[in-house]
């Protein structure tokens, strides 16, 4: 279980997000004690990150301190992994002091039962290419035929690659996930709120017997959602440093 407020965290892609949206993560991630009891990181906190056996990326160095003094701070972090940084869990988990996981995240959040997934592969007929392509990438032995490539080499082989992944918003405007979540949500043994990422579309709205919400891309809107044991809500750092509440949906019954 996760205590709330709970804040909820999705697609920064550090390497290729602008320095401004890093300074905002940072405060944002330094202020979380005063307004937060758990974080949730919905994956792609990295646009690239990979676990060598005595090489670390630079990239978002201060991030993962930040993290860890969370952790400290006795404030929960639960990393949902995502396309772009999965591979290091274990490494991640143990610098940080963050749980990590691949897999979907069932499990209560305050008073809402959640289940929490990045999202990359979730549609049956869309994601069938690339769900074949992943199990490739992730097996064992890629895994460790790729660890032998010089870090540098290998990050720029990664970012090359991953420019359409990371690139904009879902074709489909976020509906395809929709889906997926209004599907869980419906079904009699059901979760109250679903969580993705993935789709870099911002939204939260009522679905199936709960709530449906994905907190969009930070590195292009600087949203965030934040849940409560009554409510949900979206909000956004704003250019002044304020944040606002966008919108805002109470727990159902």
């Amino acid at each position: 279980m996760l205590p709330t407020p709970c804040h909820v965290l999705g697609d920064v892609h550090l390497g290729v997000a602008s320095a401004d949206s890093e300074r905002r993560l940072l405060r944002h991630l330094r202020l979380l004690p005063e307004t937060a009891r758990s974080l949730v990181i919905m994956g792609d906190l990295f646009d690239f990150w990979f676990a060598w056996e005595h090489a670390m990326p630079r990239t978002g160095f201060r991030v993962l301190a930040a993290l860890a003094d969370l952790r400290d701070a006795g404030v929960p972090v639960l990393w949902i992994g995502g396309n772009h940084d999965c591979w290091g869990g274990e490494t991640l988990a143990l610098e940080t002091g963050a749980t990590y996981t691949l897999e979907p995240w069932r499990g209560r959040i305050g008073r809402w039962e959640t289940l929490l997934a990045h999202g990359d592969g979730l549609r049956t007929k869309e994601d069938a290419p690339y769900r074949r392509l992943r199990t490739v990438l992730r097996h064992p032995w890629s895994i460790a035929a790729y660890s032998w490539l010089h870090p540098d080499f290998a990050t720029r082989v990664a970012m090359r690659s991953s420019k359409t992944s990371r690139k904009g918003r879902a074709r489909d405007g976020g509906s395809g996930l929709l889906a997926v979540g209004t599907a869980a949500l419906t079904a009699a043994d059901g979760p109250r709120l679903v969580v993705h990422g993935h789709s870099h579309v911002p939204t939260l709205t009522a679905a199936g017997r709960g709530v449906y919400g994905n907190a969009g891309a930070w590195y292009l809107d600087h949203q965030f959602l934040v849940i409560d044991d009554d409510a949900i809500s979206r909000r956004q750092w704003s250019a002044s440093g304020d944040v606002d509440v966008i919108e805002s949906i109470t727990r159902p019954d």
